[in-house]
């Protein structure tokens, strides 16, 4: 992932301010991404803890019922990535400019190949005070919650169908929620986490064309970008 280095020491646990604080107020730079995401940070009770969404369970939605990160596609009038990842945001959690402690900072861009597009990533501080997340759309999302930074280096293998046939994957499982795929490794990076296997291939990509061909939103079909 590009602009995710230095990485932080997680001994002792990482706080937000220095996740955060890693990356400059800066405008996004051009892209050519398709889609953004938001990591939603608050202070825990044993380190900074990440806002995640459950999607809404849907048959034509190939992200069905997975854990993400608020965000997704770009739409025609959306200025550059920054405002995509803030609409995302407000339509899926609630969430504004003025519930965060300061400007989102851009952390990098990651492809998503399950999907087929790049991913924008931004990175924020819930503010004190703020009023809590919740969900916006019960068509797209299920239920919003929070993950302890923490959990992200405790590994299980699960079997999804990644492909033409299950496997077993990585993943981090907190709750009864399981997280996995594209938004479990681009949160490994952000809290310097070293890589893992990543199985699978672009199996998703169909299905997502599919299901818009169907009549499905871009954001329902490709907003949990877990792949």
């Amino acid at each position: 992932m590009t602009g995710m280095d230095p990485r932080p020491d997680l001994d002792p646990p990482a706080t937000v301010a220095r996740l955060i604080g890693r990356y400059p107020v800066l405008a996004p730079p051009v892209s050519t991404a398709g889609a953004a995401v938001t990591i939603v940070l608050r202070a825990g009770r044993e380190d900074a803890e990440v806002l995640l969404i459950e999607r809404s369970r849907n048959e034509v939605d190939p992200a069905s019922g997975h854990v993400a990160l608020p965000g997704g596609r770009v739409d025609e009038g959306d200025g550059n990535l920054l405002a995509t990842a803030l609409r995302e945001l407000e339509e899926e959690v609630g969430l504004t400019q003025e519930d965060l402690a300061g400007p989102l900072r851009f952390v990098g861009a990651e492809h998503a190949r399950r999907f087929g597009l790049t991913v924008g990533i931004f990175a924020g501080e819930l503010a004190g005070g703020a009023r809590g997340p919740s969900a916006r759309s019960a068509s797209e999302v299920a239920h919003v919650f929070w993950f302890p930074g923490h959990r992200l280096a405790a590994t299980e293998t699960i079997r999804t169908a990644t492909g033409p046939v299950p496997s077993g994957v990585p993943a981090s499982v907190y709750e009864g929620h399981v997280l996995w795929g594209f938004t479990r490794r681009i949160l490994r990076a952000f809290f310097g986490l070293p890589a893992e296997p990543d199985l699978g291939g672009r199996a998703f990509a169909a299905a997502a064309a599919s299901a818009r061909g169907t009549g499905t939103s871009d954001r329902s079909a490709d907003g949990g970008f877990t792949g």
